[in-house]
């Protein structure tokens, strides 16, 4: 993707411009509150309305299938919020307006416990959709023009930037879950205190944005993209719509890969709650808090994956991004062969439940794989988009997750007919076969590509005096 020259300030940190932290940060407290509220969206629909933290009462079968839909569709509405910030409004803007919306409906989530509403709960759920729209693609869009076209750092950028979103993640439930959980406190302050990191995020990015990120993602990209072309709509080329193929085709194996991860929210969830042994001592671990693990995992083994793509580019040697996501759909089912264990530990277990090295094996095996292939797409993206549809590739890009979530979530919702030992051991072997599948068509699709990934050295005189980002 190249753009027309746009203002960003000088200077960077640890060899990356400055702006990149405050996205860092901007996208952490977001997914903060994102992953807080998912932490508990299961546990407290399924927790009883006579319960000593009482909950709404629904079956384990139907919270799955709310949560499919809700996580699916925080993943659809981004396609609508980059097509505006494409043509009306800039990403910039898009971001602000979807933090307001977002913390609006925590604290719409968290409103509905006063009354125990269905009806105001399903409000909230409704805004964060709407806002997640907004902010979304066009973050993760601002990420990838701040560096050249071939420029060595993007995939290193988009793994520290995916560092920022786990760092939130990481935090969040051992937040709101260790408060919403606890009777003490209850479901309303879990959702509060992910409100309260909603705006943190606006905060962040209303008081730092101009002095870091300069006239970056201010103007419409449809709009420069015009001006590049001294206002004719010029046809996509044959390279650019090769390259929209690639996004196409790739579209199918991550949603694979998303609609097992997934499964971290839901059915994991839930047997972390009720078929885990979750005592240390005295101490019963909250189950939400295993929602923490693949953050933690990703904070730390994210400078290292970076550090390594890094080095293979600078020798020539980093495998091309699909060839990435063959490691990364193998790397997840060997999560899943770790939930197969646990599920033969709890049968055979006299109180039915297995030990917590299994979920955290798992995690570990799923971090892995989700490193292999989220950052490693979000970066792809920005290499294949076409300027004037930039932010709008990044919403197809997560439209992956909305299809893989509601997947996720019909596919856990069978484990009350099928058994968890047929759902985890199923989505092994689909993991497998994806892999497998993506190996031997990855060689066509690297042509496709016509050479987005190639590397161009970087300029030292554009480190520090050359305020124009093209």
């Amino acid at each position: 993707m190249s753009s027309q020259p746009v203002y960003v300030p000088k200077g960077e940190w640890l060899g990356h411009p400055k702006g990149l932290y405050l996205l860092f940060a901007t996208e952490m407290w977001e997914r903060f509150s994102y992953y807080g509220m998912r932490a508990l969206l299961v546990l407290c629909l399924t927790a009883a309305t006579t319960a000593a933290n009482p909950g709404f009462g629904w079956t384990d079968g139907d919270a799955l299938k709310l949560y499919a839909w809700y996580t699916g569709l925080t993943y659809f509405t981004p396609v609508l919020g980059g097509w505006l910030a494409d043509n009306y409004m800039g990403q910039r803007l898009a971001v602000i307006i979807g933090g307001i919306v977002m913390a609006a409906g925590q604290f719409t989530l968290a409103a509905s416990f006063g009354s125990k509403s269905t009806e105001i709960f399903m409000i909230g759920l409704v805004l964060l959709i709407v806002g997640n729209g907004f902010f979304k693609a066009n973050i993760s869009t601002m990420v990838g023009e701040l560096y050249p076209k071939g420029d060595i750092r993007r995939d290193g950028a988009f793994t520290i930037f995916y560092m920022g979103i786990n760092l939130g993640a990481a935090i969040a439930p051992l937040v709101c879950s260790t408060l919403g959980e606890d009777p003490a406190w209850g479901w309303k302050f879990g959702y509060l205190s992910a409100g309260i990191g909603m705006l943190l995020s606006v905060v962040v990015q209303l008081v730092f944005s101009n002095r870091y990120l300069g006239d970056l993602g201010k103007k419409p990209g449809a709009k420069r993209s015009l001006a590049m072309t001294g206002g004719v709509n010029a046809p996509l080329t044959s390279d650019e719509r090769d390259r929209l193929k690639v996004i196409v085709v790739l579209f199918v194996f991550v949603v694979a890969f998303w609609a097992a991860f997934e499964q971290a929210g839901g059915l994991m969830n839930i047997w972390a709650e009720k078929s885990t042994n979750r005592m240390i001592g005295t101490f019963e671990v909250p189950a939400g808090w295993f929602q923490s693990l693949n953050p933690v995992y990703i904070v730390l083994l994210a400078p290292l994956f970076a550090s390594f793509w890094l080095r293979l580019g600078r020798r020539g040697n980093n495998p091309p991004a699909p060839k990435k996501m063959i490691f990364g759909l193998l790397l997840t089912a060997v999560g899943f062969v770790c939930m197969v264990a646990a599920v033969y530990q709890a049968h055979a277990s006299p109180d039915g439940k297995a030990g917590m090295t299994w979920l955290a094996l798992a995690y570990l095996f799923h971090t892995m794989g989700e490193l292999c292939i989220s950052p490693v797409g979000l970066s792809l993206m920005t290499k294949l988009a076409p300027l004037r549809f930039a932010s709008l590739i990044m919403g197809v890009w997560f439209l992956i997750n909305f299809a893989a979530n509601v997947i996720a979530g019909y596919v856990g919702s069978y484990a009350d007919k099928l058994g968890e030992l047929a759902i985890f051991g199923g989505i092994t072997g689909v993991l497998v076969a994806f892999a497998l599948l993506l190996w031997a068509i990855s060689g066509k699709l690297v042509d496709w590509m016509h050479g987005a990934e190639n590397i161009i050295e970087r300029n030292p005189r554009q480190n520090e005096s050359d305020p124009a980002i093209t």
